[in-house]
């Protein structure tokens, strides 16, 4: 493997309407496998927040659910469309993607042994639904009307409103399928225990670690390259740092420090004593958002201010060293429909000159006192200082009195949802790699970002018409205007687009397959090189 593998993201693009419209069986072989090679030992600092699939809505959960449950269709590696997984086959079988029926492979079982069959399925889909965690993924499934099963290897999603993304977001691990007979229907599992029929078996999670078996009964695309994976939890950047070091884990993924990852990416090879930096496309995104009802954000002229004086350039070196890159629309690169939008609109570097022009003629006299909010859990650890180098940009011009606060990720949910914060930070990883989950989520019915923005042109017009369009080549134009509008209104300004890295120690191989813009961590890619 390269020392450093930066892989360019493949887009979305046009000629995909076929496959989004009927994702047929592969040829490939089916058989799985019961794994080969060393067992691989992982580091990480975050513990699962959930193992029931009702309840994670998290990077870490996914990561569970991703490698322990089956959903219909999967990511396939390196690639944006969906295949088939548990399905045989999936297709819509109207003109206006509001119904699709997908029939599953035949023989599959779950870990205990039960078979799997459509019933599952709808029990899971009807479950996560009807729970409705706070903290699950049922927001992804407000167009799904119900599930109907015909027979036992036949379901059919009839869906309220068109929505070509509905493959991507059932290939994602919201589409985790649970067994019938091992969840309870109305409630969350709270045992700590998972039954699913993916690649791997949860055989052992507490607080220090989780151990991932093999699934021997595992049936689908997935070829396993190694004999399972034990995942530690560390708790802080410095003991993971430890901790791959040392060589007691065999690879470090999300949870070192900025400095540590920009320390190692740059060390030569003797340097890095037996470990290498693998760097893989990601489509997380930073934004800052404006609260609309606010009495100084609210003002369009203090929001395109801010526009003109912030440096995306040196936030990203100074702070972020540049594990990230700056971003200059809604839609990272990488994803069908990306501009340039607020580059267009207001430059890279900051224009002191204009921000005043735009504050004179918003009517705003004299400095604008103005808090910016943050917080440290949620966001990453480069989240607080960041928006201290933002205050400071906007200072630098003395057209501001820009403050920070940083309170804990309780609250500062609470503090957005309640509106009491006029500026603040929110972080974004895709449920899947489409523009809509770039978009929907923040400027369609039920925002996710509270601040009060309302485009009818976006919400009543663009979001619809792309959301009845399968081949999802063909939004670019509406997702472009989408993105000038974000631009022109400033309900928020992109920050950064991340990127994935793992540390890994000599010897494994197969991590460039788990870092792309789809977010799966493929533990069945990893393998370790057998000890001399």
């Amino acid at each position: 493997m390269r020392q450093r593998d930066q892989r360019l993201a493949a887009p979305i693009g046009a000629g995909l309407a076929t496959a989004l419209l009927a994702l047929a069986g592969c040829s490939s072989d089916d058989s799985g496998g019961a794994g080969q090679g060393e067992p691989v030992v992982m580091g990480m600092n975050e513990k699962f927040v959930a193992t029931d699939p009702a309840a994670g809505y998290d990077p870490g959960s996914w990561l569970l659910f991703n490698n322990v449950f089956q959903s219909l269709l999967s990511f396939p590696k390196g690639g944006t469309t969906p295949q088939p997984e548990a399905a045989e086959s999936c297709t819509f079988t109207d003109t206006r993607s509001k119904v699709y029926r997908c029939t599953l492979k035949d023989g599959l079982t779950f870990s205990n042994g039960h078979a799997l069959t459509s019933k599952d399925v709808k029990f899971s889909f009807d479950r996560v639904r009807r729970i409705d965690d706070k903290n699950g993924p049922a927001v992804m499934f407000t167009a799904l009307d119900k599930v109907d099963t015909p027979d036992d290897k036949t379901v059919v999603f009839r869906l309220k409103t068109p929505d070509a993304t509905f493959p991507m977001k059932i290939a994602s691990g919201a589409g985790s399928i649970v067994d019938h007979a091992a969840y309870p229907a109305d409630r969350l599992r709270t045992d700590n225990k998972a039954v699913g029929s993916g690649v791997y078996t949860l055989d052992e999670y507490g607080p220090k670690k989780a151990v991932f078996g093999v699934n021997p009964g595992y049936k689908g695309p997935a070829k396993v390259n190694n004999s399972g994976m034990t995942v530690k939890f560390y708790g802080t950047p410095e003991r993971l740092k430890q901790a791959v070091s040392s060589g007691s884990v065999d690879l470090a993924y999300r949870g070192l420090s900025l400095q540590d990852l920009s320390a190692l990416t740059k060390a030569s090879l003797h340097e890095q004593r037996g470990t290498k930096v693998i760097e893989g496309d990601s489509a997380e995104v930073m934004h800052l958002v404006f609260n609309l009802k606010d009495p100084v954000a609210g003002k369009p002229g203090v929001r395109k201010a801010i526009a003109y004086l912030l440096d995306r350039s040196t936030l990203v070196r100074d702070v972020y060293r540049h594990t990230a890159e700056p971003l200059y629309s809604v839609v990272p690169a990488g994803i069908t429909g990306h501009n340039t939008a607020f580059f267009n609109a207001y430059g890279d570097r900051p224009q002191p000159d204009k921000a005043a022009d735009a504050l004179r003629d918003a009517g705003v006299r004299g400095k604008v006192p103005l808090t910016l909010w943050a917080t440290p859990d949620r966001f990453g650890p480069g989240t607080v200082p960041a928006v201290k180098e933002i205050a400071q940009q906007l200072n630098a011009g003395g057209l501001f009195d820009a403050k920070v606060r940083s309170v804990p990720t309780e609250e500062y949910e609470k503090g957005m949802a309640s509106g009491r914060f006029g500026v603040y930070v929110k972080g974004w990883i895709p449920d899947y790699p489409d523009p809509d989950n770039f978009t929907a989520p923040f400027f369609g019915k039920n925002s996710v970002l509270s601040n009060h923005y309302d485009s009818p042109q976006i919400a009543g017009k663009l979001l619809p018409r792309t959301a009845d369009q399968p081949d999802r080549g063909a939004t670019k134009d509406d997702f472009r205007k989408l993105q000038d509008i974000v631009a022109r209104d400033v309900p928020v300004i992109p920050l950064w687009q991340g990127k994935q890295y793992a540390v890994a120690r000599d010897g494994i191989s197969g991590l460039e397959w788990t870092l792309d813009s789809s977010t799966v961590f493929r533990f069945w890619e990893i393998s370790k090189a057998a000890d001399d």
